[in-house]
């Protein structure tokens, strides 16, 4: 009997606090990324084909890489690699996580397309063996699997949990394409050097989270998490886009209790104090011209869940 499909619904991300150590022999950088998962979701349903096979369709699909370089792609062939089968399937991707946004949607694919392929191939892997194929994808991929709130170290991918209590409400501004996260990291770099103060791990200390961010997540205090939030490579960001800075002005000056980058960007993410003040973030935002589209949501969200049912009803392309 062929397997019936199999859907998984996965969060984006926003770093709350993302602190970049210095630049490794490598090439990577050492972080303390405390990840927050929200409410705005890819899915993610894999169904038996006769060859691997991509589909997308949603916001801004027609960016979304149809071959073996998606994530998605990648984590089936890593699956079936692992378990000695073949990649027999067709994964459709339902965009709704901002594409090239410092958000983790590609990420979130590949999580979720590894849990999918898991379940309609009856792999029957370990959460262990799935995480650990997650950080072979990508430092942000292993989160996506997890969700909620966690700190990674390393590139990302070691994961400790985090305690939160509460909702936290946020509002994103999605701006007009991307930015290369290997850029961004490399602005990073010369921005230190010309500040005189070294960019290699050799010049800069370990990083760490701040005990202000966590306690503020544990006790679910907004106004605490607002002094707290920070992005090492918000700098770079703005250098390589500069009017990442006039969408942040004007959402701070819209009621947000805070801004920053996400990640490494484009899309800036805004804390609010409750619901309705996240309205009028998003409304204050749009009325400025600053950024192509908001999102309002909230978090944190549990990680990459299968539908209880397998799929949800709907056609696929």
């Amino acid at each position: 009997m062929t397997p019936a499909p199999v859907t998984v619904r996965v969060p984006a991300k926003v770093n709350v606090q993302l602190v970049v150590g210095g630049l490794r022999p490598d090439g990577f950088h050492d972080l303390a990324n405390v990840f927050l998962a929200v409410g705005l979701h890819d899915e993610v349903t894999a169904t038996p084909a006769d060859r691997l096979r991509i589909t997308a369709s949603g916001p801004d699909a027609h960016q979304v890489p149809l071959d073996e370089t998606n994530l998605a792609a990648r984590a089936a062939l890593a699956l079936a690699a692992r378990h000695g089968i073949e990649p027999r399937v067709h994964l459709h991707i339902s965009k709704d996580i901002p594409v090239a946004g410092g958000m983790a949607g590609g990420s979130a694919d590949g999580a979720a397309a590894l849990v999918a392929c898991d379940a309609l191939w009856g792999t029957g892997a370990t959460r262990a063996e799935l995480l650990a194929i997650c950080a072979e994808l990508g430092s942000d991929v292993p989160f996506s699997l997890v969700g909620g709130a966690a700190l990674g170290r390393g590139r990302g991918e070691r994961l400790e949990p985090v305690e939160v209590t509460g909702t936290f409400h946020w509002v994103f501004a999605v701006a007009d394409g991307g930015l290369s996260t290997p850029e961004v990291y490399r602005e990073c770099d010369r921005l230190r050097e010309a500040s005189g103060g070294g960019h290699t791990a050799a010049d800069l200390p370990e990083p760490q989270p701040t005990p202000a961010l966590l306690e503020a997540l544990r006790t679910g205090d907004a106004a605490a998490l607002a002094c707290a939030l920070a992005n090492d490579l918000q700098a770079a960001a703005v250098s390589l886009r500069p009017s990442l800075a006039d969408t942040l002005r004007a959402g701070t000056e819209g009621g947000a209790l805070a801004a920053l980058v996400s990640g490494s960007g484009p899309t800036c993410a805004f804390l609010a104090k409750d619901p309705e003040a996240a309205e009028s973030v998003a409304e204050a935002l749009l009325s400025s011209g600053t950024c192509r589209k908001v999102r309002v949501t909230s978090g944190p969200v549990p990680g990459a869940t299968v539908f209880p049912d397998g799929s949800p009803d709907r056609t696929l392309p």
